[in-house]
């Protein structure tokens, strides 16, 4: 049965939505298009080039995370300085190690801009600081930014998606008013469940949506006993806020819930046990999905 997905944010957490895509897969669901931000970004962009889930496995469960994050020379020889460096490279490390390794993956499939791929199948959310706006990949590069989809590549915009503020440098592009600053579309919009969905409320075909996390009405509300806990309560309102006045009981039948809990966004040091144990969370709960979801 052909499907649209959309995926949300999280991290290395998204690591289950690989055993959640496998088991869907293996029941005869294909995603004709797909869409994500951040972590989402990457199993979108994977999937849309032609990606299987068990492909994206095995890649994945060869390699250490930590081959994703580059570490400049200075910071290992002078660990302390990556805080100095904060102020003016706006992060902590560098994506564009993640970005060389995401191209090379997606042009053994043929992929490298937006016009190897069919036309639609592919939205990728970013987050504009300067412009203050959620930007929509590829649709929003020429009206927005004067670039040519057919020459943007798809690697790009999804390390642009990716880049979770303060933790990776932000991707700066030119565009027609000048210089914009691009991090993490899950600062506006975690899970763009909205993308499929045209001006009348209908839809192409159906779509599942993958979430890490509770179902709306069961998220637990956030302790706020000091400032860091206040910046932290902060930002999850603004990454859920948009999303949660979407998604209605209606709309939350097509969505895939999948809680992971006790795992950081960032935990690149992941053994291969917990990677496992992650695949398999996700896969059991496309099992509970697939049972009670009605086309």
């Amino acid at each position: 049965m052909n499907v649209d997905g959309v995926f949300s944010g999280g991290g290395v957490k998204a690591l289950a939505f690989i055993g959640a895509v496998e088991e869907l897969q293996n029941q005869g669901y294909v995603f004709r298009r797909a869409a994500g931000t951040s972590a989402g970004a990457i199993l979108a962009a994977l999937t849309a080039s032609g990606y299987t889930a068990e492909e994206i496995k095995s890649r994945l469960m060869s390699m250490s995370f930590e081959e994703l994050i580059h570490i400049p020379l200075t910071d290992r020889v002078f660990p302390f300085m990556k805080w100095l460096f904060l102020y003016y490279r706006l992060g902590l490390y560098n994506g564009a190690q993640m970005e060389t390794v995401l191209a090379q993956w997606l042009e053994e499939k043929g992929v490298r801009t937006f016009a190897d791929l069919r036309p639609g199948s592919l939205k990728i959310i970013c987050s504009d600081l300067t412009l203050g706006r959620i930007v929509v990949l590829p649709d929003d590069l020429k009206s927005t930014y004067g670039i040519d989809p057919a020459t943007f590549s798809v690697a790009k915009a999804v390390r642009m998606s990716s880049s979770l503020p303060y933790f990776f440098i932000p991707v700066k592009i030119h565009g027609k008013r000048g210089k914009s600053v691009i991090v993490d579309g899950g600062v506006l919009s975690n899970f763009p469940l909205w993308i499929w969905e045209k001006q009348d409320g209908c839809r192409k075909r159906p779509v599942i949506g993958l979430k890490l996390s509770d179902e709306p009405d069961k998220l637990p509300e956030q302790k706020i006993r000091n400032a860091i806990q206040m910046f932290h309560a902060l930002f999850k309102t603004m990454q859920r806020a948009h999303d949660s006045r979407y998604i209605s009981k209606s709309i939350s039948k097509d969505i895939l819930f999948i809680p992971v809990s006790g795992i950081e966004t960032t935990d690149f040091h992941m053994t291969h046990e917990e990677k496992e144990h992650l695949m398999n969370y996700g896969r059991q709960h496309a099992l509970e999905f697939l049972k009670r979801w009605t086309k």
